[in-house]
């Protein structure tokens, strides 16, 4: 095993409990707990954090597993960018602004922009819709009216739950185009589903905080450096500073509950004791290490779906895009980002696809996608027609996020379960968010907060400022 113990971090009182997964779920339990004054085991399987944003070499490339981005409505994910000292390196826009490139025009590809105006909400986009070339004026004013009906959604509803978005849309006027060019636009990459494939609950969500809460929203934050920079190098540095004991390559095994209140916690070649557990890992991995009675209905764990993503990766000999990333309609490409810089290439440019509802391409051999997707970035981007591809790879997620289908909500468990000092963390867990990187660290921050309520210690107040923004 290896670890990593630092002793600058605040004094531990006896306490102890384990978090299991090392990903942004379970760092941000251990941080959260560890800055009030809780010893911290943080046990994690692979030989790095950062669970499924990540990064690798190849050759002299560092690659990250999939593109991820945020908004400027992810408060806790921004939260946690300030804890590790990562903010500075992946920045927001200073307004929202999304090159949208349709591909299936006749007279060739057509450029519109999504981006706000320094107004108050719903203004800010009302520019930017009434000029979008992709939409007729028609679908253009429905629009507006389908995002007042939206905005008017109990989000505390649960009867969303029950629906799909895309029937909703419908009901409210929107066109099978205004939903491809509009709403699927965003919501494929937020939710990980098409709107007819989507819980109404999990996308009124997505839409009424990104795009009708606040004017700033909906900007977008990425990483101008490797995810691992961020997810592991970053985050072992503030974990070791907060005292956390950092164990990776360290799989559990078991979890099991003594008489007297106690927990196990097993890994090869250690049982590790325990006052409280904290299990932040994907949700059949969850199901497998519950013990009996944990929770009243463990197999509902096993019935929230997966949705995988694919990522599509591209160097070539000569620079071809002029912006950091687009957005592209009429193509089975979907976004499209300059990784040149992040990933350290010196010559040449290196774009990332990211595909997102990637069911029927997961699968495909590297050859096949290569087939389908140059000839889609020709049609895109002149300027790749005389460039050289240096390299072409793919990675793939098979189970990148949980699907948000329509009564995924009831299957979703709190951080508490019935078995005492147990918690669950995880993006799949009940955050009211999709799976994204702001519900991970949203459910670590909730399951700290229920150890330190069982454990009767005050939560460190910095750690909640970003509820209250939110």
């Amino acid at each position: 095993m290896t670890h990593g113990t630092g002793s600058q971090g605040p004094i531990a009182d006896g306490r102890h409990t384990v978090v299991v997964g090392g990903g942004l779920a379970g760092i941000t339990a251990a941080l959260a707990l560890a800055d009030a004054g809780v010893r911290v085991t943080l046990l994690e399987g692979r030989p790095r954090l950062g669970g499924l944003a990540f990064s690798f070499q190849r050759g002299e490339l560092t690659v990250d597993n999939g593109q991820h981005v945020y908004l400027r409505c992810c408060t806790a994910y921004r939260w946690f960018l300030d804890r590790v000292e990562g903010a500075a390196l992946a920045p927001l826009q200073d307004r929202l602004d999304v090159p949208v490139l349709d591909a299936a025009r006749p007279a060739g590809r057509r450029l519109g922009r999504l981006r706000r105006d320094a107004l108050p909400v719903p203004l800010h986009l009302g520019r930017s819709l009434a000029t979008y070339p992709h939409l007729s004026l028609a679908d253009r004013a429905k629009v507006g009216r389908a995002a007042l009906a939206l905005k008017g959604l109990d989000l505390a509803d649960p009867a969303l739950d029950t629906q799909d978005f895309g029937s909703w849309l419908a009901a409210h006027g929107q066109s099978e185009r205004a939903i491809e060019a509009l709403w699927d636009l965003v919501g494929v990459a937020t939710l990980n589903a098409v709107a007819g494939d989507a819980s109404l609950g999990l996308a009124a969500m997505v839409f009424k905080t990104g795009l009708l809460s606040d004017p700033g929203a909906a900007d977008i934050g990425w990483a101008r450096v490797p995810l691992g920079d961020l997810h592991d190098r970053l985050a072992r540095k503030a974990l070791d500073s907060a005292g956390v004991r950092t164990e990776v390559r360290t799989r559990v095994t078991s979890v099991s509950h003594h008489g007297n209140g106690g927990w196990s916690v097993q890994v090869p070649g250690e049982t590790l004791q325990a006052d409280a557990v904290v299990l932040a890992v994907p949700q059949r991995e969850a199901h497998d290490l519950l013990p009996p009675g944990a929770l009243d209905a463990p197999e509902r764990l096993l019935e929230i779906g997966t949705a995988p993503i694919l990522n599509v990766h591209v160097v070539y000999d000569r620079k071809v895009l002029a912006r950091p990333f687009f957005a592209a309609l009429g193509t089975p490409v979907q976004w499209v980002f300059d990784r040149t810089e992040a990933s350290g290439l010196r010559e040449g440019q290196y774009l990332a696809l990211s595909q997102s509802v990637a069911q029927g391409e997961i699968d495909e051999p590297v050859a096949v996608l290569r087939r389908r997707y140059l000839p889609e970035l020709e049609r895109l981007l002149p300027l790749t027609r005389g460039a050289g591809v240096r390299d072409f790879f793919v990675t793939r997620e098979r189970t990148a996020t949980f699907a948000p289908t329509p009564g995924v909500g009831r299957l979703r468990p709190g951080a508490r379960t019935k078995a005492s000092g147990l918690y669950l963390a995880g993006a799949w867990t009940a955050t009211g968010w999709p799976a994204t990187m702001e519900s991970a660290v949203r459910s670590g921050v909730s399951a700290a907060d229920a150890v330190l309520g069982a454990l009767g210690r005050p939560r460190p107040q910095h750690l909640f400022e970003f509820e209250e923004a939110a």
